[in-house]
C-alpha cells in the first residue's frame, strides 16, 4: 500500500499536507475498488503531488484530463492496474456570452462571478477568454447550476450554453527565450529579467500578490529561485527558469529563461 504517513510528513513541511491527504484518499479509493478515481481540478503544482503519490504504488498509474490538450488546470485520474475499462473524468464546458460593446470583462471578473455563486475552485478548470465572452471548463456535476444561475458577471448580463469540449478555443501560446544576467537569484531580480521591468516594479507586483512561484503565492521579493521554477504573473503569462548558466566576470549570474505568453 501507499506509504501515507511518509508522504504526509514530507508535504506537511511544505504546507501542502491537506491537498496531499485528499489525493491520497483518491488514490486509495482507486486501489480499494480496483477501478479509477478522478480528483478535483488541480494546478500544475497539485498535479505534481498526484504524480508523487502514484509513484509510491506499483499497482497505480495517474493520467491528466483538463478538457483540452494544453489545459493548465487538470484533474488527476488515479487508475488501478487491474482496471480494464476507460476512465471517465466527468468534464464539460460552458460558453458564456456578454455584450462586449458595453462590457470588457477579464478572467478575474469571471472567476469572481463564479466564486460569488459559492462554487469551489476545485470544481472549475480553465477559464478561456474569447471575443465577447469566455468558455468555462467545469466538473459535470455543476454545469446545470452554471447554466441556470450564472446570469450576471459584475454589471453585465450574460447568457450561457453547454458546448462540446471540441469547441474550446485555447489561445495559442507563444514562447520566447530570454538570456539575461542578474545580481542574485532573488525572485524580484528574475521577475524583472523575465517580464522586462525594473526590479523595483517587480517587487511592487510581488507585494501586491500578483506573482506566484510554482503556482503557490510568492513568499516575498527575496525568495530564492532555482532551475525548473516557474513564475506566474497575473495577466502577463509565466516565466520558467530553464538554466542557470554560471557567473560572469563581473560576478553576475547568467540565466536562460522561457517566457510563455
Amino acid at each position: 500500500m501507499i506509504e501515507r504517513e511518509k508522504i504526509l510528513r514530507y508535504y506537511r513541511a511544505t504546507g501542502d499536507h491537506e491537498l496531499a491527504a485528499r489525493l491520497l484518499d483518491a488514490a486509495e479509493t482507486a486501489i480499494r475498488n480496483r477501478r479509477y478515481q478522478a480528483t478535483e481540478f488541480l494546478d500544475p503544482h497539485g498535479y505534481s503531488i498526484a504524480e508523487t503519490v502514484a509513484a509510491y504504488e506499483d499497482t497505480l498509474s495517474v493520467t491528466s484530463h483538463g478538457g483540452y490538450e494544453t489545459a493548465e488546470r487538470i484533474k488527476a485520474v488515479f487508475v488501478c492496474r487491474d482496471f480494464r475499462g476507460e476512465p471517465v473524468s466527468e468534464i464539460e464546458a460552458v460558453s458564456v456570452d456578454w455584450d462586449n460593446r458595453y462590457y470588457q470583462l477579464s478572467h478575474r471578473d469571471v472567476l469572481g462571478g463564479l466564486m460569488s455563486l459559492g462554487i469551489k475552485r476545485g470544481l472549475l478548470g480553465d477559464i478561456l477568454m474569447v471575443p465577447g465572452g469566455c468558455q468555462i471548463v467545469a466538473e459535470r456535476s455543476i454545469t446545470p447550476f452554471l447554466l441556470s444561475e450564472l446570469q450576471r458577471i459584475g454589471a453585465a448580463n450574460v447568457k450561457t450554453r453547454l458546448i462540446a469540449l471540441g469547441e474550446l478555443q485555447p489561445r495559442p501560446e507563444t514562447v520566447k527565450e530570454i538570456r539575461s544576467t542578474v545580481a542574485s537569484l532573488r525572485l524580484d531580480s528574475i521577475t524583472a529579467a523575465g517580464f522586462g521591468m525594473s526590479r523595483t516594479h517587480a517587487a511592487e507586483e510581488i507585494a501586491a500578490e500578483k506573482i506566484k512561484v510554482n503556482w503557490k503565492d510568492a513568499k516575498n521579493a527575496a525568495q530564492s529561485l532555482k532551475t525548473g521554477d516557474v513564475i506566474s504573473f497575473r495577466g502577463r503569462g509565466r516565466v520558467e527558469v530553464v538554466e542557470i548558466t554560471g557567473q560572469t566576470k563581473k560576478g553576475r549570474t547568467g540565466l536562460l529563461l522561457k517566457r510563455y505568453m
